[in-house]
């Protein structure tokens, strides 16, 4: 695979997607693979636009993360801190 492709598809597993959505993840990967490997540069824009469009489809379908913001971060070391006695 080329480097789109590549890196759809780390997207598509740090989604869930094929558990949510495999047909559309499956479309993700083959777009990836248009950009990647077709020479016209229109062809390739279009296909890069529409894996746009699928990729924002499937991240609003993606279950939710435990990954927490900075916010949780700051709150996370100030409960260790206050554990630590600090």
């Amino acid at each position: 695979m080329g480097d789109v492709a590549d890196a759809t598809q780390r997207e598509l597993d740090q989604l869930a997607a094929y558990d949510t959505a495999p047909g559309q993840a499956a479309l993700a990967l083959a777009l990836a693979q248009s950009v990647d490997l077709t020479p016209a540069p229109t062809a390739r824009a279009n296909a890069a636009r529409e894996l746009r469009t699928v990729l924002a489809e499937l991240r609003k379908l993606a279950p939710a993360g435990e990954e927490g913001d900075a916010l949780d971060d700051l709150a996370q070391r100030r409960e260790a801190r206050r554990a630590r006695g600090a």
